[in-house]
């Protein structure tokens, strides 16, 4: 793979400047700030997990900052990677705190979610509407089956996720419609995939909080 090789795939983009995404690579300051106030509700409240999203949620917007500027395969690993780590490190919070597991069970079964990814991406590629959204797909369906699997014995956890899902379901289709709507919105709607995922993402980690001061424990 040749690194530096650069990458065209939003709408915003007209060439290969740094500054040709402006609105895009501004957006994602949200990601910053949303990590500066879950930093500030989580600061002295001894959650290390907490901590460690809250710090990869403003890795996320560093490295996409970082793709819609140099806009170059090593920078588009920049952006994937901490994406994919917060969902790994998120699951594992939801096995174990929510469903109490320990560690060794958590992490095996977060594990499952590479054969989950690779089941479903192509069932979600196949409907030919979502684009490389689809790769994303999977993650707010597997939101909802937790929401539902916890909604008796975790009810406040189960709506908190559902609303993550929800919220995230609707960061998708800005993210998907980017370049269909091109033509007639040159500027693109993938700016608000980065706001939106930013609340979606602070807000999980919201969820989590509220679950641990609420009682819940099980931090670390």
């Amino acid at each position: 793979m040749d690194w530096v090789e650069q990458i065209d795939g939003y709408c915003e983009r007209v060439d290969f400047s740094f500054w040709a995404e402006p609105v895009n690579a501004a957006s994602n300051l949200a990601f910053l700030i949303a990590a500066l106030i879950m930093w500030r509700r989580i600061k002295g409240q001894g959650m290390p997990l907490a901590t460690a999203l809250t710090a990869i949620l403003a890795v996320i917007g560093v490295g996409s900052f970082l793709f819609h500027t140099f806009a170059t395969q090593w920078a588009s690993l920049a952006d994937v990677l901490p994406i994919l780590v917060y969902i790994l490190v998120y699951v594992f919070v939801a096995n174990h705190a929510y469903w109490q597991l320990r560690p060794v069970p958590a992490l095996a079964l977060t594990a499952l979610f590479f054969p989950y990814a690779a089941a479903t991406v192509p069932i979600f590629a196949s409907l030919g509407v979502l684009g490389s959204s689809a790769g994303y797909a999977p993650v707010p369906l597997l939101i909802f089956v937790y929401a539902f699997l916890l909604r008796q014995k975790r009810p406040e956890i189960a709506r908190g996720l559902a609303i993550g899902a929800l919220v995230l379901v609707v960061s998708l289709v800005f993210r998907t419609v980017d370049t269909p709507l091109c033509g007639s919105f040159p500027l693109g709607t993938h700016f608000l995939w980065h706001i939106l995922n930013a609340v979606m993402l602070g807000w999980m980690i919201e969820v989590y909080r509220r679950h641990v001061v609420e009682g819940g424990k099980r931090e670390g």
